[in-house]
């Protein structure tokens, strides 16, 4: 009974690792124009289904209120598209010494240039039980704002005289994000009643389409034959990728869990997550515009592909850690609440 538990409570993980196993076993199932057509699928259905979902599952006054607290909004998007860019681009200047795949260390700087996800550091807030309405408005706002930084960061940081096509990366991201955002929250005003009777598994969903995001994109990284790589080169980069989460979750969390910061415990979990997180489903497309026809182009996109699956891991694994200070925060703050001074 305690394996099964286990097993229903860490499905999550399990299910990042068995999805990878099998986009290694049979990429040819989920890569662009295979069977499972992710450029459609993953691109625009599983996308909007995760806004939708949110949409509807969020109280519309929650997700006002969150439009209010502008701090916490420029904490996140500041952090995320000015100090991330240069900490990592500084980190290099002392990695490029070192034997590391040169294109590897430049796949890290345009991990770096990345806005926000548009849903897993969404999905963990929730799960943790954080300030949700702000974790969404980050992800859609960080990342129609990385429509026009990302790029800019990518050619200012590694150079490409590509020209970038704004209006289309635009569309789509207003036909996959704000479109299925809104219809959510028109829903969520007619079935209201009925979504508050039937605690519906919103989160559950979520994370399910995330696995198909996932698989597909793995399935892509392993049916490309171009990619040439020393082991050591990979695993020195996955330990940075970790290494560069661990030290930024716990930057933002010290300056913005301290006495005097102005943010509830809520809001921490939400900056944590939105501040270190970075977005794959973007990513990847923009990469692909960016550095167009690019023979290293494979290899660049190889730290984007480890930092998405790592930062799901990371945050997973620290979700009930993170839970219980909150609860044990907000339980101090309504204490001190009731006592008179």
């Amino acid at each position: 009974m305690g394996l099964l538990a286990s097993v229903r409570k860490e499905w999550f993980i399990i299910g990042i690792v068995l999805v990878i196993l099998s986009a290694k076993l049979q990429p040819s199932v989920g890569v662009r124009g295979g069977p499972l057509k992710p450029e459609i699928t993953v691109a625009y259905v599983a996308v909007a289904l995760i806004f939708f979902n949110s949409g509807l599952s969020l109280k519309t006054e929650e997700l006002t209120s969150a439009l209010l607290h502008v701090r916490l909004h420029l904490f996140v998007q500041s952090f995320t598209l000015i100090f991330f860019p240069l900490a990592v681009w500084l980190l290099l200047r002392v990695l490029a010494l070192t034997t590391i795949n040169q294109w590897l260390l430049r796949g890290l700087q345009t991990v770096s240039c990345m806005p926000p996800p548009v849903s897993s550091a969404v999905i963990l807030t929730k799960a943790v039980g954080g300030n949700e309405a702000a974790a969404i408005f980050n992800s859609a706002f960080g990342s129609f704002l990385g429509i026009v930084v990302t790029p800019v960061l990518l050619l200012l940081f590694l150079g490409s005289s590509s020209s970038v096509p704004f209006s289309s990366i635009f569309s789509q991201l207003f036909m996959t994000v704000v479109v299925p955002l809104i219809l959510g929250q028109v829903c969520r005003r007619f079935l209201r009643e009925f979504l508050e009777r039937r605690k519906l598994p919103f989160g559950t969903v979520s994370s399910a389409v995330l696995l198909m995001i996932i698989y597909t994109t793995f399935c892509d990284t392993f049916s490309n034959p171009n990619i040439e790589l020393d082991p050591s080169s990979l695993l020195m980069v996955v330990l940075i990728i970790f290494f560069i989460q661990v030290s930024f979750m716990v930057l933002t969390f010290a300056f913005t869990s301290r006495s005097g910061s102005g943010f509830s415990p809520a809001d921490t979990v939400a900056i944590v997550f939105c501040s270190t997180h970075k977005s794959l489903t973007l990513g990847i497309p923009m990469l692909k515009i960016v550095f167009e026809g690019y023979e290293h182009l494979s290899l660049i996109s190889v730290p984007l592909l480890i930092y998405h699956p790592a930062q799901i891991l990371l945050g997973s694994v620290l979700v009930p850690t993170i839970r219980s200070w909150m609860t044990t925060q907000q339980k101090a703050v309504k204490l001190s609440a009731v006592q008179p001074v």
